[in-house]
């Protein structure tokens, strides 16, 4: 299997499901617009969501790839499906115990996560019904992710970047033809959720049934795999958590700026979500798998090698898009954002935050090559101890920029930005202080090769872009075309310098581990 290939073709189907997304965040923004029932609505989707990303997208993956890797090398196909059944059985269970919890006890949830609606009790009733709707969409999403992580493990990268794609049909789908059936449409949406957990389930059952890994209803509580895949659960849905902290933390520090602070870093990350989810998500999918199956093999030179690839291909794809985010930020933002009650000054402002965001860009982004170094040892301790770290060192960072030199929101942003380059830069120090990541050679002249690239992007941009006036004041299709083109230059700039300083696409080519 090419893996560059694979990241190729994940990375356009995560393309399509991000342009979804855009599209289908329009449609409901215009449909029920930001009254009550989208504020009921939100927070109706908030737990799913919140349980999808701590469970599901991430956590699940990082405690069940590694071990089932191992069981698919070493131990053949009946005693991995046997894992696969127990596993999936147990996690079924426990599933079934959240579904019910929170539809039995959505008042409670709703009350408690946001208490200010109590106040108003059409809300609060409209936000409990939605709750108990869509909260078996957690059932759902996690069994998803137990079947993205084995198909990705045999190389079915396609099927699982998929599925994110059905979630955004269905609830386009369910806005414009589900949602006029109710005497109140919102709850039309709510449906397309549960409808949508559902489809992303369904689609995957052929695929697993061809790889004769579809789970059986079969639980053997003395399943050693089982335990171990429970164990390391536990820090790895901490791991994830962090990260949930933090946001929460930088957006209690936002509430305490200037108005508008939070809705410019919500629009500056927006932006930063393309590359992040585009490249990043993109590779920690495939590595993975590669990376446990070569630990099970005992391959330490192939593992290393992998990675090395990885992080070639981080610095090659992420830096320009790091410099294109700063260079022209105003164009990106007057472009996407700058329609009614969004102004100028909003730009500007969004601006300042997009900038301190894109100086992170290669951290956050590197940090899915360098930590499935550790996950696919099955050492989820270690990340996690530096997420801990890097937590602490971002509020201390936040606590200086914005309140000792006064950056005010972009400090927020600068501070996330510069705590995901410590978190890979601490990564990669164990990587190599453990003898697991040794760089292959080339990487000096690699690093100059892509600074003369780098260089002529950055020129190409900034005199392609004239002043920021002319971006602020002019119109839509005005402002579309020239950003279209402007990119486009960009974008054929760069890599014809990297061509005719000898990069070549077959260089780049990687075959995963079979």
């Amino acid at each position: 299997m090419n893996l560059l290939k694979a990241l190729a073709a994940v990375s356009s189907l995560t393309l399509v499901s991000r342009i979804l997304a855009f599209v289908r965040d329009v449609l409901i923004a215009r449909i029920f617009g930001a009254g009550m029932v989208n504020d009921a609505y939100i927070i109706a989707t908030r737990l799913p969501n919140l349980l999808r990303r701590l469970f599901a997208e991430g956590a699940f993956s990082q405690a069940f790839v590694p071990i089932f890797g191992e069981y698919n090398k070493r131990r053949g196909h009946d005693e991995t499906k046997l894992l696969v059944d127990h596993v999936t059985t147990m996690l079924a269970l426990v599933l079934f115990v959240v579904t019910l919890t929170g539809i039995v006890a959505a008042p409670l949830i709703v009350y408690f996560t946001a208490p200010g609606f109590s106040k108003d009790v059409e809300k609060f009733n409209l936000t409990v019904q939605m709750l108990r709707i869509t909260s078996p969409y957690i059932f759902f999403i996690s069994l998803v992710s137990v079947a993205a992580g084995m198909l990705n493990t045999y190389n079915k990268f396609w099927v699982p970047a998929f599925a994110p794609i059905l979630l955004n049909v269905c609830l386009i789908g369910g806005a414009l033809w589900l949602a006029p059936l109710f005497d109140q449409p919102i709850i039309g949406l709510a449906w397309a959720w549960l409808i949508a957990g559902f489809v992303q389930l369904a689609f995957q059952i052929p695929f697993l049934k061809k790889i004769g890994l579809l789970p059986s209803i079969r639980l053997n509580l003395k399943d050693e795999g089982m335990w171990r895949v429970i164990k390391q659960m536990g820090p790895a849905v901490f791991g994830v958590s962090i990260g949930q902290v933090s946001l929460i933390i930088n957006t209690i520090f936002a509430s305490l700026l200037m108005v508008g602070s939070v809705s410019w870093l919500y629009y500056a990350d927006r932006l930063m979500e393309f590359p992040s989810g585009l490249l990043g998500a993109a590779l920690g999918s495939i590595l993975l798998p590669s990376l446990s199956k070569h630990y099970a093999d005992n391959s330490a030179t192939e593992y290393s090698k992998l990675l090395d690839w990885g992080l070639r291909l981080v610095f090659m794809l992420t830096l320009p898009a790091a410099l294109a985010l700063g260079v022209i930020a105003v164009p990106l933002l007057a472009t996407f954002f700058q329609h009614g009650a969004f102004v100028a000054n909003d730009v500007l402002m969004t601006r300042n935050a997009l900038v301190g965001y894109s100086i992170g860009l290669i951290g956050l982004i590197a940090v899915k090559v360098l930590a499935p170094g550790f996950y696919a040892r099955q050492d989820i301790r270690t990340p996690v101890k530096i997420g801990i770290a890097t937590l602490l060192a971002t509020q201390l960072m936040n606590l200086l920029f914005v309140f000792g030199m006064h950056l005010q929101h972009a400090g927020l942003a600068l501070a996330i930005g510069l705590g995901a380059c410590f978190n890979s830069l601490i990564l990669f120090y164990f990587l190599r202080k453990r003898g697991i990541y040794r760089p292959e050679p080339g990487w000096g002249k690699f690093f100059a090769k892509l600074c003369i690239a780098l260089f002529a992007l950055a020129l190409t941009l900034w005199f392609g872009m004239g002043s920021e006036q002319h971006w602020l004041t002019s119109h839509g299709w005005t402002r579309i075309i020239h950003l279209s083109w402007l990119v486009a230059l960009g974008v054929v700039v760069y890599f014809a310098v990297l061509y005719a300083l000898g990069f070549r696409l077959r260089d780049f080519s990687k075959r995963g581990a079979s």
